[in-house]
């Protein structure tokens, strides 16, 4: 445990005892866990979202979140610890305030910080002495000292001396069964030495390992360090699979080799393109902001260039399969994409390369449709809204064959890859799912 110092502000004391009460707005992937976590650690919760779905589903006891069990939400919901609204008047009940809404990126890929300032607004309409306000969303160092402390001081009150705010980055990872929120370590820090102790007091009482560092912006950059060198990482092993596959040689048994080497490497994996709500989007923060310098991110601009162009060496991979295999052009082929969601797994859809995959193939005068087990049917989304309401196709061996080609975009372990390979005529593997499963055949093509 961390020591801190004798509680001289109200809102320590409140937090030693476990007595302050706790906002999060936002619960999806990294608001409802939040929410929980703090909920078990025993303080009380008040969850807000602007969609009255969520709230339905968390009075009903329902979870939508994988890592949140249904007898986990009703546990706290039962014991009075957790309760959710879609009215953000209660604000200004809590004593702790976390905002986990999207940073996503606009068309020009430019930080939209709406999300954020539009929370701050709803926060700055009960803002009052003593609150302390956390951001976790995602974003470009100078975010909390910046645009969200200016909207909170609209009020005329003053960070570190009226009330506190700090960033704490959420590191959720969907689908991983080793970790959940209070076994993640996690990084803080705060708007001055006073905010700084309650970030660390709170957290420290959430999960069971707390980082304080200097700075909010120092904090806000360990996520984007974080996101970056995975996107360096995976996009150097997109551009060996491109250069290896002309060479004749297969990338994934050269990541296998290398990955003995007990010093010095560590495996990253190629794929169709990025997906997820961190690594297509968070390095984009630190390009735009390192502009402000005059300072360009070359390795991150190019990175972001090579998986970016991976959807379409991948489609062009499946018209060059189709046509010397079958003698089928695109534009008259019927395509089964393997796996909506953005990583195996889980039906998390976020960024993920399957729409770019549906787009391309569909622009080029082929038809498309789905199979996913954790994806029944596509919701609304902001880039590809003209695909809500698509349903996954049966899993049915007549199904299968009447498609000429199976695209796996996401090697989901629900998937019976041997049956995939017997009954379609054409199968385009992104992921080596059929070769970690030594299924083999002369119909399968990595791409």
């Amino acid at each position: 445990m961390i020591e801190i110092m004798p509680p001289d502000n109200p809102l320590l004391s409140l937090i030693e005892s476990r007595d302050a009460r706790v906002g999060v707005i936002g619960l999806g992937y990294v608001g409802l866990p939040l929410a929980m976590a703090v909920a078990r650690a025993g303080f009380t919760v008040a969850g807000f979202d602007i969609d009255p779905a969520k709230i339905v589903a968390i009075k009903d006891g329902e979870s939508y979140i994988e890592s949140v069990s249904d007898q986990i939400l009703t546990e706290q919901r039962d014991a009075g610890r957790f309760a959710a609204s879609c009215d953000f008047s209660g604000l200004g009940q809590c004593d702790i305030v976390v905002i986990c809404v999207p940073t996503p990126l606009t068309k020009h890929r430019t930080p939209d910080l709406s999300f954020v300032i539009q929370t701050c607004g709803d926060i700055a309409k009960t803002l009052r002495k003593g609150q302390l306000i956390i951001l976790e969303s995602t974003t470009y160092p100078g975010t909390t000292d910046g645009p969200v402390r200016d909207e909170l001081e609209k009020t005329g009150l003053v960070s570190g001396r009226d009330f506190f705010l700090g960033f704490s980055p959420e590191r959720e990872d969907p689908g991983n069964p080793n970790f959940e929120t209070s076994t993640i370590p996690k990084v803080v820090a705060g708007d001055g030495p006073e905010a700084a102790e309650l970030m660390t007091a709170f957290y420290d009482k959430v999960v069971a390992t707390v980082v304080p560092v200097s700075t909010t912006a120092t904090a806000e950059a360990v996520k984007l360090t974080e996101n970056v060198f995975r996107a360096v990482n995976i996009a150097l092993v997109n551009e060996l699979k491109v250069i290896y596959e002309a060479m004749g040689v297969d990338i994934w048994e050269v990541i296998d080799a290398a990955s003995t080497k007990p010093f010095g490497y560590m495996p990253f994996y190629p794929g169709p393109g990025l997906g997820g709500h961190c690594i297509p989007i968070d390095p984009f923060y630190l390009t735009w902001k390192s502009r402000e310098y005059e300072l360009t991110t070359r390795f991150v601009e190019l990175a972001g260039e090579i998986n970016s162009a991976m959807p379409k060496h991948v489609v062009s991979r499946l018209a060059e399969a189709l046509d010397m295999r079958q003698g089928k052009a695109l534009s008259r082929s019927k395509v089964l994409i393997l796996g909506l969601s953005y990583k195996k797994n889980v039906p998390d859809i976020r960024e993920s390369p399957s729409f770019k995959l549906i787009d391309l193939i569909e622009e080029r005068g082929g038809q498309t449709a789905y199979y996913d087990p954790f994806v029944g049917e596509i919701p609304d989304t902001r880039a590809y809204s003209e695909l809500k309401g698509r349903r996954s196709v049966t899993w049915d061996e007549s199904v299968i064959k009447e498609f000429d080609a199976v695209l796996i975009a996401t090697d989901h372990d629900d998937v019976d890859y041997a049956s995939l390979v017997r009954w379609s005529p054409l199968v385009i593997d992104t992921r080596n799912a059929c070769a970690r499963r030594n299924v083999t055949g002369d119909n399968i093509v990595k791409a």
